[in-house]
């Protein structure tokens, strides 16, 4: 009896094998298409130049308005440059302590608002390089619904975040994805982010808005992409 039991587990084992075999080859392709689905439109978007408006809200209030000229650089790096007026220079300190906590928590917030832009960068706009690393690190899981394939990777920039790629692979374009990360603290820093695309007459797929948000800190960040026009013009 005891040896039957051995071999029927044996031979489910065995049946699984295939199957695990194909739920990983589908994997791949389809990872694989995301990631030179992304690279080709990373090549057409090298051809433009594009506003881009970036909007910091603060426990409900607007705080920040910046606005910038972006490019890609030789390495596949968006470039940006400062456009418009420069920032009003601040009001002046008020004194004594109450100043001197005032300005503290000032450049605190400075300095986290500027450090969620960074984290903005290791995921928006999407990196074909990183989706192989993630690939190749074994991180990836995907589920299909007809020709709209969503591929999720675990520690896609950081140990403990998480991004979802919802691609078509019949128009070979992303449709959305979203990033659930953290700045500082997993469990009390989380960073959310949303992202939707849009198309320009050519073809190319580009983000057309990111929205951050850090519950935490009742911080928003919302950048939106705008104007595009070929380089030189």
């Amino acid at each position: 009896m005891k040896l039957r039991i051995a071999i029927v587990q044996v031979l489910i084992a065995m049946m699984a094998v295939p199957a695990l075999w194909s739920q990983q080859a589908a994997l791949q392709h389809s990872a694989t298409e995301l990631k030179e689905s992304v690279a080709a439109n990373r090549a057409k978007l090298m051809k433009y130049q594009w506003l881009q408006t970036t909007q910091v809200n603060i426990k409900g209030k607007t705080r920040k308005d910046e606005e910038n000229m972006c490019r890609y650089g030789p390495d596949g790096k968006v470039v940006k440059t400062p456009v418009g007026s420069p920032a009003a220079p601040p009001e002046t300190p008020q004194r004594g302590l109450k100043g001197r906590i005032v300005a503290k928590k000032i450049d605190e917030m400075k300095d986290y608002t500027e450090r969620l832009k960074s984290l903005i960068s290791h995921y928006a706009p999407p990196d074909p390089e990183m989706i192989q690393a993630a690939m190749q690190a074994g991180n990836g899981s995907m589920n299909a619904s007809g020709d709209v394939v969503t591929i999720t990777f675990l520690n896609y920039y950081k140990t403990g975040d998480k991004v979802a790629f919802t691609f078509d692979a019949a128009a070979k374009k992303l449709s959305s994805y979203d990033v659930n990360t953290f700045l500082d603290d997993p469990k009390n820093d989380i960073v959310t982010l949303t992202n939707q695309f849009a198309s320009l007459p050519d073809g190319a797929n580009y983000l057309q808005q990111t929205v951050l948000d850090a519950q935490g800190k009742q911080i928003q960040v919302t950048t939106t992409n705008s104007n595009y026009t070929p380089v030189g013009q």
